[in-house]
């Protein structure tokens, strides 16, 4: 495999923001491919308090070298305060996917 493949997760507050967000990303080639799951529900502490909340989790897949500049470009368009970004690495996958997604990443 030429390039290291990345699996990115992030939460959202809605479909719609997922959906928004997910479509600039994919057009400017930070990411090949965006899956939108659209309800998750997340219990979390934020300033001190137990929260729940409905939210919308996306997985991202984008090669390895992109990840600095995906990162920073979600990081801009996220409305929250501090993001859920993740990324995970694709130790294997279907070879001619796995191209795919470094064939249309930037």
């Amino acid at each position: 495999m030429p390039e290291k493949i990345l699996l990115a997760l992030s939460t959202f507050p809605d479909a719609e923001t997922a959906r928004r967000i997910s479509n600039e990303l994919v057009a400017q080639k930070f990411v090949a491919c965006a899956n939108i799951l659209p309800s998750v529900e997340s219990i979390y502490t934020w300033k001190g308090k137990i929260e729940k909340a409905d939210e919308t989790l996306v997985f991202f897949k984008l090669s390895e070298d992109r990840q600095t500049a995906f990162q920073e470009k979600l990081r801009s368009l996220h409305p929250y305060d501090v993001p859920e970004i993740i990324f995970v690495p694709i130790s294997s996958g279907l070879p001619d996917y796995l191209r795919w997604v470094a064939d249309n990443c930037g």
